[in-house]
């Protein structure tokens, strides 16, 4: 039976500047998908890389064990040795594997407990799956029932109340420092869905003074529009950054692009005033080196963890209860694929039940179609056509019952009667029923057809 399996890196087993060697960005992941199921005993595949994670959710080939090979993918795509990452990748399998899923939607194993994000970024993984050729029917299933199963949780815990995320935790940060945000000059770098989410709550938190850049003017002035800010020429950076007081930025760029040369100039010009950056991106947009100059505040996606701790104690409660769920919803979908091992038996039963069923009725139509027949007629050739059938159908398991050991007859006997839902008659009921009615042989098929054309 295929096996589903989890690969991958988290916020819980790497800091940030290793998960960044890892990230994807999002143009690369269908190419990258298409390489793993073809280069490895992988059948499905699904590849999320958030701030937080950089996960392979996939379905091994029957028999196979496909962890080790995407741990080597994984780091081969970044251009890294194996033994580089293979302390801080972890690896789940079947039902640990099914779970960890489940909790990923449900966000049980964000940074920020109850957090709505990740739920649209797995969405939008599956959804790159799908595109790449690589989802299936596993991996389908699971997926949506992990959809399911965080839609329970939001709706019967209060684990999403006031929840937060990434972005807003940062803009949550600011207001720490500051107090107050309004007055304070905004910059928000890079246009993407995290630098958007910040916007919208450093708008809604009283900054009225953002400014918004991108290396794409289109996206930055969609993103002003909305929120009332100005968009900015990404050539105007250096600029920008001498008048904020603070920066957000997450951009999908490999490099930083707050550079130790870029803020040298910056802080210069700034007289060393303070200036607070908050980089939610990965891989990191902000050179760790800024926060060595006098004046720069500089927190990575690492640093909002200390923010949230209060938010993991309030919610421990509510935690507790969206677990059971998921250990619920993970037993029914373990069922489910248990079940899916049999289905090829299942069908063949189908097939050779409807396959002898078929034959039978074939044979009695034609005999039919021959001369007329009366009503009475008609009803014995139904008769004998069901017991042809169940004497076909019989033949098999009866032989094998037979010609078994006692020893075994019994096993097969018992097993029957579980399939079946029959109870076993006693050894004196079956005797009688023997004498009484006893099972045709394969001859009667002649005779039967005998007593037709007379």
């Amino acid at each position: 039976m295929s096996e589903l399996f989890v690969v991958g890196i988290s916020w819980r087993t790497a800091p940030v500047a290793v998960r960044e060697k890892l990230a994807f960005r999002e143009e690369e992941i269908a190419d990258a998908l298409r390489s793993l199921v073809v280069g490895h005993p992988v059948s499905e595949a699904l590849l999320v890389s958030t701030c937080n994670r950089v996960e392979v959710y996939g379905v091994a080939r029957p028999g196979a064990d496909a962890t080790g090979g995407v741990r080597r993918f994984l780091a081969e795509q970044r251009g890294l040795h194996p033994a580089d990452v293979a302390d801080v990748l972890y690896d789940r399998r079947g039902n640990e594997a099914v779970r960890h899923i489940f909790q990923v939607a449900s966000a049980l194993d964000s940074l920020v407990l109850g957090e709505s994000q990740i739920l649209g970024q797995l969405k939008d993984a599956y959804g790159v799956a799908g595109g790449a050729g690589t989802s299936g029917p596993v991996l389908g299933r699971c997926l949506e029932r992990a959809f399911g199963v965080a839609k329970r949780v939001r709706t019967e815990t209060s684990i999403a109340r006031g929840a937060a995320n990434v972005s807003t935790v940062a803009v949550d940060l600011a207001k720490r420092v500051f107090n107050d945000l309004a007055g304070k000059r905004v910059l928000v770098v890079g246009a993407g869905k995290m630098s958007r989410l910040a916007a919208r709550h450093l708008h809604s938190s009283g900054a009225h003074e953002i400014t918004v850049t991108n290396r794409s003017p289109e996206k930055a002035n969609k993103l002003a529009a909305e929120i009332d800010a100005v968009a900015r020429p990404w050539e105007e950076l250096e600029a920008l950054l001498v008048e904020a007081d603070i920066v957000i930025s997450s951009t999908g760029a490999r490099e930083p692009v707050l550079t130790k040369a870029l803020f040298k100039k910056v802080t210069k010009q700034r007289k060393w005033r303070p200036v607070f950056v908050i980089d939610i991106a990965v891989p990191r947009d902000a050179d760790p080196k800024i926060g060595e100059f006098d004046g720069v505040f500089l927190y990575d996606i690492d640093d909002l963890e200390k923010v949230v701790h209060a938010n993991l104690a309030e919610r421990a409660k509510a935690g507790d209860h969206a677990m059971r769920i998921v250990e619920h919803e993970a037993g029914q979908f373990e069922h489910w694929l248990r079940t899916q091992g049999v289905v090829p038996t299942i069908k063949a039963l189908r097939e050779h039940f409807n396959a002898i069923a078929e034959a039978e009725l074939q044979k009695t139509l034609d005999q039919l179609s021959r001369k007329e027949h009366t009503p009475a007629q008609q009803r014995e050739a139904a008769q004998r056509l069901v017991q042809l059938v169940v004497n076909k159908l019989l033949h098999a398991p009866t032989a094998a019952l037979r010609e078994a050991t006692a020893e075994e007859a019994s096993l097969r006997a018992e097993v029957l009667c579980e399939l079946f839902g029959i109870e076993p008659a006693t050894n004196a009921d079956a005797s009688q029923n023997d004498s009484q009615h006893p099972i045709p042989a394969a001859p009667m098929a002649e005779s039967v057809q005998k007593k037709a054309a007379t």
